[in-house]
């Protein structure tokens, strides 16, 4: 195994319904392009209620986590929430399932080294007040939190991106049959990744002489 394929890794990522209707399919596959990630599957897709619910169907620890965890961010703001945390989950699933259901999605498969961190960095944080500038979410969208909130409405976000390989290739089986998804060689990889590289460029130099 070399170091390419012992690290090799296939994450998920939707370009949500505003990416499409924003018109930044482009640059932001571009970004991932530049960055030497691969697209090893990609398809245009409207997402029906089950599907979506599908896609954000998280099990009672993680849905109690996440309930707590904006309970806790409803307090820093000087707010309160006396719902059960489940149910604060459950509300939060149902905005994102409608938000995801808004109109067409492109869904990609997208391979790489360290896929799965880089994409996600790529995208930002999903807190866009927290992004960095240069992130998908920081230079793309000025959406919040506090305006979500008072919208009682999803905060449009632009892109999921899977947060692990087992999300990933839980997700990955959401949107893609195996034969959609496929294997092959860019030329940029013998740059990115050979071990033999530099000798090779060292031969041609030496031709050149």
């Amino acid at each position: 195994m070399t170091g390419k394929d012992k690290y090799t890794e296939k994450t998920l990522v939707l370009l949500k319904p505003d990416v499409i209707q924003r018109g930044l399919m482009g640059e932001i596959i571009t970004r991932f392009e530049r960055k030497g990630l691969k697209i090893v599957a990609v398809k245009m897709a409207w997402a029906s209620h089950e599907m979506a619910l599908s896609h954000y169907s998280w099990p009672e620890h993680a849905m109690i986590s996440l309930g707590e965890r904006t309970i806790t961010a409803y307090k820093e703001k000087g707010l309160e929430d006396n719902r059960l945390p489940k149910d604060i989950a459950l509300d939060i699933q149902k905005k994102l399932v409608k938000y995801l259901c808004a109109g067409p999605l492109l869904a990609l498969v997208i391979e790489g080294a360290h896929a799965i961190a880089y994409v996600r960095k790529m995208r930002g944080a999903v807190n866009t007040l927290n992004a960095d500038l240069g992130s998908i979410t920081g230079d793309y969208t000025i959406d919040s939190y506090f305006i979500s909130d008072e919208d009682d409405r999803a905060a449009r976000t632009l892109v999921h991106a899977s947060g692990s390989v087992d999300e990933a290739k839980q997700e990955i089986k959401i949107w893609f049959t195996e034969d959609e998804i496929f294997s092959y060689n860019l030329a940029i990889e013998e740059i990115l990744y050979s071990k033999e590289w530099e000798d090779t460029q060292k031969r041609i130099v030496g031709k050149n002489l």
